[in-house]
């Protein structure tokens, strides 16, 4: 358990609380299909789950030229926000404990790989732009694992990193947390496998989101 209760809780959005990695997988699948490259396997779109959408691409199509990549990246935001008219549910027991946290006098937050169109095109679509306090998004920031984005929300709030926790499920999130300084937590049934995330001494490691709340 933590040590101090944090004030400040930051959650990643794919993987974490939205169960959208096979979407992401789809799409960038047909990106590819777009401009005759290699379709990456589910399993190696999940690698890069998290990442800034730029860096993503670079990850899974490192032979592509520069304009290659831009219209990789272009297809996969228009398949996506096409898919997308239908948020991606969240994971069992996210919803009721996302809002048990927000009544309990918690700041809650979203740090992201998503960009801020996708972001609040879904919180929007989910009617739940109330829920977070704030939030920091891979295009008007630095990707992960670079602390900036969980930099910008503690100055944002005004807490201290031991005041706060990152919670994720890549190792993109706990390398991020780590570099931050941050307590971290963990879910299992993200993107990466377990095993990859307790190498940051994650403060747990979650099979059901609404343990949270025994962690916390």
């Amino acid at each position: 358990m933590a040590t101090n209760k944090p004030k400040l809780v930051i959650f990643d959005w794919d993987g974490t609380l939205s169960d959208s990695v096979a979407r992401i997988a789809q799409c960038i699948q047909l990106a590819a299909q777009d401009h005759g490259l290699q379709e990456p396997s589910y399993a190696e779109v999940a690698e890069i789950v998290g990442l800034g959408l730029g860096e993503a691409i670079l990850r899974l199509f490192p032979g592509a030229t520069d304009q290659q990549s831009r219209q990789v990246q272009t297809s996969y935001s228009n398949h996506y926000r096409s898919q997308d008219q239908i948020p991606c549910p969240f994971f069992p027991t996210v919803t009721e404990t996302l809002w048990e946290l927000h009544r309990s006098g918690y700041l809650l937050a979203v740090a992201t790989g998503k960009s801020r169109a996708g972001l609040n095109r879904v919180l929007e679509k989910l009617e739940i732009q109330s829920l977070f306090h704030g939030s920091r998004c891979a295009d008007e920031t630095l990707s992960k694992p670079h602390p900036l984005m969980l930099e910008q929300l503690l100055q944002e709030f005004a807490v201290t990193a031991d005041e706060a926790v990152m919670v994720g499920d890549t190792e993109f999130d706990m390398e991020m947390a780590a570099n931050a300084g941050m307590p971290r937590i963990a879910v299992s049934y993200g993107a990466h496998h377990v095993d990859r995330l307790r190498q940051y001494t994650p403060l747990a490691c979650l099979d059901l989101f609404a343990d949270i709340k025994a962690v916390i």
